[in-house]
């Protein structure tokens, strides 16, 4: 998912046909308060972010993101009519991964786009939550040192909750992250999931918490045993 945070309608929408045209699931907000409630909910894997914005700046958006532990490493590109070479500094210089003035082309953008998601993609990342460790790159998950075999959802779901730890995921949210926005099955499907995740990760399956009539999260953890 990539998240564009940009007011000009015109340049909003072609940027989200674009992406969409090109296999990039894309959402637009014009207001940064609009991109802060969808950042709440659910973190994307890139942010496309311009620089002059109503309500604050894209500079100060992207001091916030990398303030926050949650979102310090969030790939973010800055997109803005200003071209000058001491414009540019001050958005690196501020955190960003790429500075992209206007007007740019769309395949340069997608171009850009891809080159910052595989820099991305290669990074290391490892969870650990007490006996636990999960290691997305080399797709390991250890309890006390003993590896635990997950299947590919199983993995993939564990990953996605790990990532946006604290935050709770709806049951649609999780199908349409993991299974895809053409997978036909229900809620239900999320449930067994997530029981058969608890019961292979033992006494770390509390980290897995039920958030009655919403989803679930990874936080501090409860006895596990909610009904789902």
């Amino acid at each position: 998912m990539i998240y564009l945070l940009e007011d000009d309608d015109s340049i909003r929408k072609l940027v989200i046909y674009t992406l969409n045209s090109q296999g990039m699931e894309a959402k637009g907000f014009e207001r940064p308060s609009q991109f802060q409630n969808a950042l709440d909910e659910m973190l994307p894997d890139l942010v496309l972010m311009d620089v002059m914005l109503p309500e604050e700046s894209g500079l100060s958006v992207l001091k916030r993101l990398r303030a926050s532990a949650r979102t310090k490493n969030l790939p973010v590109i800055m997109l803005t009519a200003r071209g000058s070479e001491y414009d540019k500094v001050v958005g690196l210089d501020s955190g960003a991964d790429d500075y992209i003035p206007k007007p740019f082309g769309m395949m340069e953008l997608i171009a850009r786009i891809r080159a910052v998601l595989r820099r991305f993609s290669v990074e290391t990342t490892e969870f650990r939550l007490g006996d636990l460790y999960v290691s997305p790159e080399k797709h390991l998950v250890l309890l006390e040192g003993h590896e635990v075999s997950l299947t590919l959802k199983e993995f993939e779901m564990l990953c996605l909750l790990l990532k946006v730890r604290g935050k709770v995921l709806t049951r649609d949210q999780l199908l349409n992250q993991i299974w895809g926005y053409e997978f036909d099955g229900t809620s239900r499907t999320v449930d067994v999931h997530v029981r058969s995740l608890r019961q292979k990760l033992g006494k770390a399956g509390h980290w897995i918490e039920t958030v009655r009539g919403v989803g679930y999260r990874i936080g501090l953890g409860n006895n596990g045993e909610e009904n789902i």
